[in-house]
């Protein structure tokens, strides 16, 4: 029995894949620690995992979250300023769960893994949620900040690296914190943690998503291993509550709206407009609003509720429109339920384009 570490940082799309994992890991014998923020400590130890928090926390600032989410500022925010600038303090608190581990598991924006990792020459296992991680030169490259160079890509992929070395270019400033870290630990310096292949495992890197949203390119790291999704959205999960259910089964299957669990806190006009659309589609709908409010007027048509697991609900949707964050992405796919994703940040338009060309998706920008 080998004792494993698995870290996550973000939202419930980035956990729950990695607690899928931990749970199958767990149930064939090996002893599971999961090391992620404070925020997720009554969930997981719920499930018998012993569980570990890590910094930094996740943001609760409205203004901040705001700005994580907006498409311009969004990566920056949550990259630089958030998890890039706390890389000490994850480092100090990751060596310390880690140092009697035998592997180490580790979602790719926890930048303090592969210090970690190498410090203690400890086995290691990269994991990447969406293809978009990759920055491939054969693919379109889809990005909030400046969606325009997914234009490149129909020039070629020697063209189209110029995109991706632009993008080495900007965000080569944001990894001061672990270059600066890696030379006081005396490690060897790496040229981007953002962008590109440094910062990925050398022994293994899980792509935890279905081979139809992305296959391997020849850009990609050597030793990535496509799994499929990783699925926690089960019988772990509450229930569908009774006036829900009693909703479902009192029409024909409705519109579903929902945000994930990170975009739900800086939603603007998206659940406005939702209920506008529905009236005016004469459809009934289902908006899961998180801590978000509507007026109480609302016709008997549309229900909501803060929060509903996808797979017990997708199913029982005729279509379904969302942010486009990966975990939503795979479960709206796993229903096989046609979507309209209405993108804000970070790798969300690019998960939007890929099932867009797949023909189970329209993208609304």
């Amino acid at each position: 029995m080998s004792r494993i570490v698995l870290t996550t940082w973000g939202s419930l799309g980035d956990l729950h894949p990695i607690l899928a994992l931990g749970l199958e890991l767990r149930d064939r014998g090996h002893s599971i620690v999961l090391a992620t923020t404070e925020s997720y400590r009554n969930k997981i130890e719920s499930l018998g995992l012993e569980f570990r928090a890590i910094r930094p926390s996740l943001p609760e600032d409205p203004e901040l979250i705001k700005q994580s989410m907006n498409a311009k500022t969004g990566p920056k925010v949550v990259l630089k300023d958030i998890v890039l600038g706390s890389v000490q303090d994850t480092y100090d608190d990751l060596m310390a769960i880690t140092k009697d581990a035998d592997f180490l598991i580790a979602h790719e924006i926890v930048y303090a893994a592969p210090l970690v990792a190498e410090v203690l020459k400890l086995p290691w296992a990269s994991c990447v949620l969406a293809p978009a991680a990759f920055f491939s030169a054969y693919e379109p490259l889809m990005t909030s900040i400046y969606p325009a160079l997914a234009q490149l890509h129909l020039l070629g992929p020697k063209v189209n690296r110029w995109a991706i070395d632009l993008a080495k270019v900007a965000t080569r400033s944001w990894g001061n914190p672990v270059y600066k870290l890696r030379e006081k630990l005396g490690l060897p310096p790496i040229k981007n943690p953002i962008v590109g292949n440094d910062k990925y495992s050398p022994y293994l890197v899980l792509a935890l998503f279905s081979s139809v949203l992305g296959t391997p390119k020849p850009d990609w790291p050597p030793n990535v291993v496509t799994t499929g999704f990783t699925f926690y959205d089960g019988d772990a999960e509450p229930p569908l509550s009774r006036e829900l259910l009693n909703f479902l089964d009192s029409g024909e299957p409705p519109l579903v709206f929902t945000l994930g669990s990170a975009a739900v806190n800086a939603p603007g006009d998206f659940y406005r407009e939702s209920v506008q659309a529905t009236i005016s589609l004469n459809r009934r709908a289902v908006l899961l609003l998180g801590k978000n409010s509507l007026p109480q007027s609302l016709p008997s048509s549309i229900f909501t509720c803060d929060y509903a697991p996808y797979s017990k609900i997708f199913s029982r949707a005729c279509a379904i429109i969302h942010q486009g964050g990966i975990g939503t992405t795979a479960q709206a796919l796993r229903a096989e339920r046609p979507t309209i994703i209405t993108p804000y940040s970070l790798d969300q338009p690019d998960n939007a384009a890929r099932v867009q060309r797949l023909g189970t998706s329209r993208t609304l920008m």
